[in-house]
């Protein structure tokens, strides 16, 4: 018998396999159409000759814990210690499952808020716990705090936060730290935020990483990904910060899943954050500059959309086009005219009256206005 009868694949390995049966361009999963830097491909290259190719230490290898202890120091002003408070995963997606095993009990409640990442409730599941999920307004994506306050009892465990948001772009405000604050404040609640695309905001915005405020970092895991960040997704790559306490916790899950991560990849990385950290904080005017172009090909198509806030996604809506369902939709758009996007139903666990797709722009500029062009034809 089933674990997960009314789970199947996900969304986004469906998408990529249909945009390669059909030859459509992929702008469904998000990946770049491009590579990383050449000086974090020579280090590997380099790590890789030099030995540097058996088990790492479990919790990652201590020159990449002291870069990314490094990096929240710089980022987010918080003092992690590299020993105790790190840890490297193969990928973000594991941090987040070890995260929510350290914390989620038979019966425990957790709150989710939708549209969610995909991963996050399957893992709630599968430790017995229950999910309560809050949907988030339409078209900001804004949080109902007075909802959360109202779903908030004594069965509740944990918080999963995502901010930028996958998949609609939002970023927090400061008044969601606020309202964060309030809601939790005297109970015992942990958060988990999903923070990968912590790099990636526009127009101004920070990114408000839990690890900014000792309050509300004391009892959170804050979850990032180098693949994001550094344009190697394949590398999957990812790292976990957390108080001690939690952190030993989290180490006992991880221990029993890959035990430990890629080897000559983390030394690679880590050399290249020690010489390169500086281009981390690019990112946003890179991925700016392609939202923006790919903002400004979509105006010549039937796609209404609100530029995206951070990540490398776009949300549009294709009422003027369709009146079939997202999922529907998304697969003709993939089969008939090549563009492979994903429904964005398929985030919520009761889907709203909306018809709305997510595009990835991590693509070269050539790849956006071909696809654009192909947008522009449907009537």
């Amino acid at each position: 018998m089933s674990k997960f009868p009314g789970v199947g694949t996900t969304i986004f390995t469906v998408m990529s396999k249909m945009a390669s049966d059909y030859g459509a361009i992929n702008l469904s999963q998000g990946f770049p159409d491009f590579d990383g830097a050449p000086e974090l491909m020579e280090r590997l290259s380099w790590h890789i000759s030099h030995g540097h190719n058996q088990y790492a230490p479990l919790a990652g290898v201590p020159e990449l814990k002291q870069q990314i202890a490094r990096k929240v120091h710089d980022l987010y002003g918080a003092e992690v210690a590299p020993d105790g408070e790190v840890a490297v995963t193969p990928g973000a997606t594991e941090a987040l499952y070890c995260a929510i095993t350290a914390c989620v009990r038979p019966g425990d409640e957790v709150i989710v808020f939708d549209p969610a990442y995909d991963t996050y409730a399957p893992c709630v599941s599968l430790n017995g716990g229950i999910s309560r999920h809050i949907p988030m307004s339409y078209p900001d994506f804004a949080i109902d705090w007075q909802r959360v306050g109202e779903t908030i009892n004594d069965r509740t465990r944990l918080i999963i936060l995502n901010s930028p948001h996958n998949p609609s772009g939002a970023v927090w405000s400061d008044e969601d730290i606020r309202e964060l604050r309030r809601v939790i404040e005297g109970k015992d609640i942990l958060l988990v935020s999903d923070e990968v695309y912590e790099h990636i905001t526009f127009d101004g915005r920070d990114h408000l990483s839990l690890l900014r405020y000792p309050d509300l970092a004391e009892r959170a895991f804050c979850i990032s990904s180098f693949g994001k960040t550094l344009h190697v997704t394949g590398w999957r790559i990812g790292y976990c910060v957390a108080p001690a306490e939690l952190m030993r916790e989290f180490l006992k899950i991880h221990q029993f899943i890959n035990f430990s991560t890629n080897t000559p990849m983390q030394y690679a990385l880590a050399d290249y954050l020690g010489e390169y950290f500086s281009k981390c904080l690019e990112l946003s005017d890179f991925y700016l500059t392609k939202r923006n172009l790919f903002n400004k090909l979509l105006r010549k198509t039937r796609f209404n959309f609100i530029p995206s806030q951070g990540t490398y996604f776009q949300l549009a809506d294709f009422s003027a086009l369709s009146d079939e369902p997202d999922t529907r939709f998304a697969e003709q758009l993939t089969k008939e005219h090549k563009v492979a996007v994903i429904p964005v139903s398929v985030f919520y666990q009761e889907p709203p009256d909306q018809r709305i797709v997510r595009f990835c722009f991590a693509k070269h500029d050539e790849t956006l206005e071909r696809a654009a062009q192909r947008l522009a034809s449907i009537d």
